[in-house]
């Protein structure tokens, strides 16, 4: 072979002849800072996201409780919502206090109320706080054969208590459905929303009721 293509072409660690210029190592470090600069790419984007205010996210992507511990104690409410569609058969019997569970509005706001004290056990990174004050309303709506529920939470502490409102209209429309499932199996939960904050460092809140759109009012302290 030599004397036809001269000198043999170099053989690289694994036997086979390599492209002239490329050495193993060469081709592994190059792979190794492939790798680094991704990394570095991805922590950045990452800590950019932060900034916008993905709090719950740690500097590499791993989820983190919030340390509230650096804020001032404010008063501060929130009001979430929800729809129960029922149907004409199972409104009729709810309003009538028919169902055979007993009364569905009053162990439903029980169960919202109830709700509400338990978000941090249910919500991995919510904060244990302590609550002020808790309403929970439910409404029969004729027009549409639904119940509406409203929600309402309060605090005096470093932290919101939106998902404290949300878990007791979620809980209490979820326990509407349990006491008239036997009913019906086509109850639907709906419109899960909030609807109003106020206090701490973002000010306050405020659906926008006049469209259909996610639109908001805020209001800076």
């Amino acid at each position: 072979m030599e004397s036809v293509f001269g000198e043999t072409p170099p053989i690289g660690m694994s036997g086979s002849a390599q492209e002239p210029g490329f050495s193993s190592y060469e081709l592994a470090s190059s792979t190794s800072d492939n790798f680094v600069v991704k990394e570095s790419i991805l922590a950045s984007q990452i800590a950019n996201k932060n900034v916008l205010g993905l709090t719950h996210v740690g500097s590499t992507g791993e989820a983190q409780m919030v340390d509230v511990s650096p804020k001032e104690n404010t008063k501060r409410t929130a009001i979430a919502s929800c729809k129960v569609i029922l149907g004409k058969k199972v409104f009729d019997m709810v309003s009538a206090n028919q169902m055979g569970k007993g009364d569905v509005l009053t162990v439903a706001k029980i169960a919202g109320i109830n709700g509400a004290k338990q978000t941090s056990s249910l919500i991995p990174l919510c904060h244990n706080i302590t609550l002020t004050h808790i309403r929970v309303d439910l409404m029969l709506n004729p027009d549409n054969y639904s119940v509406g529920i409203e929600g309402e939470a309060s605090t005096t502490g470093k932290t919101g208590v939106e998902m404290e409102a949300l878990t007791a209209v979620t809980t209490a429309g979820l326990t509407v459905y349990d006491m008239c499932k036997a009913a019906s199996k086509e109850i639907q939960i709906t419109d899960v929303r909030l609807e109003h904050k106020t206090g701490g460092k973002s000010g306050d809140w405020k659906r926008n009721t006049n469209s259909d759109d996610m639109s908001i009012k805020n209001e800076k302290d």
